[in-house]
């Protein structure tokens, strides 16, 4: 057994959040990647004579109030909520450690400011703020990532600002400096890297909330639209036919719960498998 194959089974031994976290992530994101090349059925085709039919040989998952294959769509809905939450983050991670770095590590003025729009933001729900602007400028993917993406970047701005606050005097730093390293450097060389241990763990509950979110606005009507798959619509359209046909529900209530949960536990065995390296 080789050094690699060593190194892999010490990393996920006794770390049960790992390896769950992993089995769920990895099998969603397959599921997601297949439904962009095929799917069982074409997730907008209706067929009026197979609504609201049950789990079969034929549908694994029945079909909606319009004869849509649920599999099908739950598939294309769940590549949807992914493609939109990692752009929200990506949005929001980025702007935020732009801003939060070059505020924590210059201060001033600029890091005053900084911290009362973000307070000021931070103080209202980011849903409900999100809702709002929405609601105003009109739904849509593009809108609800833009939004969100904004919405997202104080939480972020605000966790970096205070790992360069606390970094930015240490000795390694200083000698960075005497060494005539230039600022940009420091930043983006010396410091972002030792900002990852606090930064993950903020990005994967940000891609929890921006799935919580998506599928929100799209369970009130003003996300994706029809006919787009998504699983926040789709949970709206079943809740209406939730006594009678309730397989509709709870597959894509799963589904909504499996991309959160193994997320979720990832993050965990990661910090768990960091902190046992230390």
């Amino acid at each position: 057994m080789d050094s690699k194959t060593k190194a892999k089974k010490k990393f996920f031994k006794g770390n049960a959040f790992l390896y769950i976290g992993f089995v769920i992530t990895a099998a969603m994101l397959a599921m997601i990647i297949v439904s962009f090349f095929w799917t069982p059925f074409n997730p907008t085709e209706m067929d009026t004579a197979a609504k609201m039919a049950g789990p079969s040989s034929v549908h694994l998952l029945g079909t909606d109030n319009l004869g849509r294959d649920i599999l099908s769509r739950i598939m294309k809905g769940a590549g949807t909520t992914f493609l939109i939450s990692v752009c929200v983050v990506a949005i929001g991670c980025v702007c935020g450690i732009i801003i939060g770095s070059l505020c924590g590590y210059f201060g001033g003025i600029a890091d005053a400011i900084l911290t009362r729009v973000c307070d000021t933001i931070t103080a209202f729900p980011a849903i409900l703020l999100a809702l709002v602007i929405i609601s105003i400028t009109g739904g849509g993917t593009m809108n609800v990532i833009i939004v969100l993406g904004i919405l997202f970047i104080p939480s972020f701005a605000r966790i970096v600002r205070s790992e360069y606050a606390r970094c930015r005097n240490l000795n390694y730093i200083e000698s960075a400096r005497l060494m005539g390293a230039s600022s940009f450097r420091i930043i983006f060389v010396h410091i972002l890297p030792n900002t990852m241990a606090v930064l993950l763990p903020a990005i994967t509950i940000g891609f929890n909330n921006a799935v919580l979110s998506e599928a929100s606005m799209s369970f009130l009507g003003i996300g994706v639209k029809p006919p787009a798959a998504s699983l926040g619509s789709m949970l709206r359209d079943a809740q209406t036919y939730l006594r009678n046909t309730p397989w509709y529900a709870i597959s894509t209530g799963i589904a909504i719960a499996l991309l959160i949960l193994g997320f979720s536990l990832l993050s965990e065995g990661l910090q768990q498998a960091a902190r046992r390296e230390e």
